[in-house]
């Protein structure tokens, strides 16, 4: 018995990491591949299920690789390169998906993403992207990462016959803590936010500010199994959760700029 005199419930959470998926192009199926791989390896996906994109294979799929080599930069692109000592391309391509520049240091650009995501370099990667021997590349971030998740989730309802929810996962540094986590770019068949505001806590006490960002927890969870570096596990299926509610956009994470007090 716990300490509150409810019973105690044992509740088990499944991460479990798509194992051989291929290097995924322009194009691709991913429900498809995330279906064939998994009846490899002796699974299949079951109703219920939350399946975790790394926003890489999301874009790549989408055909979001660029070659630098196709860029010109702007005159605002070189004057921002020389401050931050970044290649004028990659910066070119940052401004062109941002909506303004929040700060700039060398080494260091943080923009406003179209999107309206505060983050690095407008979320644009270069690291396991593409083979440096075939020139180099950087990868966009999806157009409408929401989008893709809807997407992703009736194709795999289409390959599999199953109800699952969808997550579209990258990496995000926090402007008071070192170090990255996963964060829910897209997401599709689940709510996005828990808003537990009018619950009662454990001794009755109406809650009044609690809303957590469900879909962002999600996605870090999966990071666990991800990676950033050599793991090679870009898919992950989480498995367990229970909780309930409408499906809403990961756009309604983000906080509205009247809510802001640090710009």
């Amino acid at each position: 018995m716990a300490e509150t005199g409810r019973p105690e419930v044992t509740v088990a959470l499944q991460i479990i990491a798509v194992p051989g998926l291929p290097m995924v192009r322009a194009g691709d199926d991913l429900a498809a591949v995330v279906r064939d791989c998994l009846a490899v390896a002796g699974l299949a996906l079951q109703d219920r299920d939350v399946v975790v994109f790394a926003q890489k294979v999301v874009s790549k799929s989408e055909g979001r690789l660029v070659d630098l080599a196709t860029v010109e930069p702007s005159a605002r692109a070189l004057e921002v390169a020389r401050e931050v000592r970044k290649d004028p391309r990659l910066v070119e391509l940052v401004l062109r998906e941002s909506r303004r520049i929040v700060r700039k240091i060398p080494d260091v650009l943080i923009v406003e993403h179209r999107l309206g995501m505060i983050m690095a370099n407008a979320g644009i990667d270069q690291s396991n992207v593409a083979d440096p021997a075939a020139g180099e590349r950087a990868l966009l971030l999806p157009v409408d990462p929401d989008a893709s998740a809807e997407r992703l989730r009736g194709n795999l309802r289409r390959v599999t016959g199953r109800e699952v929810a969808v997550v579209i996962n990258d990496s995000f540094g926090r402007p008071w803590r070192q170090g990255t986590v996963g964060v829910a770019l897209g997401c599709a068949g689940l709510p996005a936010l828990l808003d537990l505001r009018g619950t009662p806590d454990l001794f009755g006490r109406t809650l009044k500010v609690t809303v957590i960002a469900y879909a962002d927890e999600i996605a870090a969870a999966a990071s666990l199994l991800m990676g950033q570096a050599t793991e090679g596990r870009p898919v992950v299926i989480v498995r367990g959760l229970s909780a309930a509610g409408p499906s809403t956009p990961a756009t309604t994470i983000l906080r509205e700029a009247r809510e802001d007090l640090f710009q």
